[in-house]
């Protein structure tokens, strides 16, 4: 079993350490070979019916509350207590996370008034009220906890978010909703109108408190000798779901590319992410928050769960694809921005800071002088 262990955790490292590279390349089979991709979206369990609320159990939603779930068992229960004694960070978090991209879209819009194609302004626009509708990604658990963020925050931010989902979701719709246009400014009204939340409850929600749950049950010692598997699941399931969203829309933009508003939904799109990313950065440095802090706000205020974005937009605007582009554009960006900033801030001397670690974290007694990441796994340290 330990030689198992030896040789699967070994292939999580190269994975970890290729796996920028391996995620290009899963976009890359997507715009050339999406059968699979589109086959895995197209998986269907059944239904889930409570309290007169349904929902579809796709294998998409299957993997991706396998991402959450393994992300809750990283989650030390303990230090719940700590982050509902001071919920400031994670208040000002989620205000952010709504106003931010909010503002950015909004001021954009009258930018986009030069654009010589009214059509691709509102697609852009549309695509853009996805994103920034959306709640916290699940993902940006796995990289914070690979770049040794607070994990307890960063699951706030993914099931808060959640929550408040039936009152955000619709009210960023309305809002971009009253800058769009014609058709798409409909679009957005009828999107706003059908809801997200019961979906991201049953996938994202839930999930998460299993796994805490679990880890409450089975013990550090059991996670400690599954962690390897655990940590490869991971990088193999978020590389899967991102080669299914990328096989929606990629291989039209292969087979009829439109080079200029590539260009700028490129631009536009790697604006947003990355003062999604900067603005994590900008509240830490105010609130002098301690450094786990300031990562997990870089990577959830970055970070959105598109993975739901593209379900909603694929039922909901399939008679307007273009806006999916948006939505498919960022959900690349973000990871490869992710992958930036978890380089940066795990190299010296990256990202400089004047924040320390408070007396309550488990690394105020140890100096790392190893840490081995996996992208949506466990974080190991060797301390001397």
């Amino acid at each position: 079993m330990e030689a198992r262990n030896g040789i699967v955790g070994r292939v999580a490292e190269l994975a970890h350490h290729y796996f920028l590279w391996l995620l290009i390349a899963a976009y890359a089979i997507a715009a050339v070979a999406p059968s699979a991709g589109l086959w895995i979206r197209h998986v269907n369990f059944g239904e889930v019916e409570i309290f007169d609320q349904r929902t579809n159990v796709s294998l998409p939603s299957m993997m991706l509350a396998l991402l959450l779930f393994n992300a809750g068992l990283g989650v030390q229960p303990d230090r719940l207590r700590r982050l509902a004694r001071n919920p400031l960070v994670l208040l000002v978090g989620l205000l952010a996370n709504l106003v931010v991209p909010l503002v950015f879209i909004l001021g954009l819009s009258q930018t986009l008034q030069f654009w010589h194609n009214p059509s691709e302004v509102q697609c852009i626009l549309v695509g853009l009220a996805l994103i920034a509708s959306m709640p916290v990604a699940g993902s940006s658990t796995a990289w914070s906890q690979n770049a040794n963020g607070d994990l307890v925050l960063s699951l706030g931010l993914v099931i808060l978010s959640t929550c408040l989902s039936p009152l955000s979701t619709p009210a960023v719709l309305e809002a971009v909703g009253w800058v769009a246009s014609g058709e798409y400014a409909a679009a957005l009204r009828n999107l706003a109108t059908g809801g997200t939340s019961f979906f991201l409850l049953a996938f994202v929600m839930l999930p998460s408190l299993a796994g805490i749950s679990a880890r409450c049950v089975l013990g550090d010692q059991l996670l400690m000798r599954v962690k390897p598997v655990l940590k490869l699941t991971n990088s193999v399931n978020l590389m899967v779901l991102c080669y299914a969203n990328a096989a929606v829309a990629l291989p039209g933009v292969v087979a009829n590319p439109d080079w200029d508003f590539l260009a700028v939904l490129l631009v536009i799109v790697l604006g947003l992410c990355v003062l999604g990313f900067a603005s994590g950065w900008v509240i830490a440095r105010t609130l002098r928050v301690e450094e786990g802090q300031r990562t997990s706000l870089m990577f959830g205020l970055g970070m959105t769960n598109n993975g739901t974005g593209l379900v909603l937009a694929g039922a909901a605007l399939g008679h307007l694809p273009e806006v999916m582009l948006p939505v498919i554009f960022y959900n690349l960006i973000q990871h490869i921005v992710a992958a930036v900033t978890d380089r940066l801030m795990t190299k010296p001397g990256g990202l400089p800071s004047r924040i320390t670690l408070s007396h309550d974290s488990a690394l105020d007694h140890c100096r790392p002088t190893a840490t081995v990441h996996s992208p949506a796994g466990f974080v190991s340290h060797t301390c001397r």
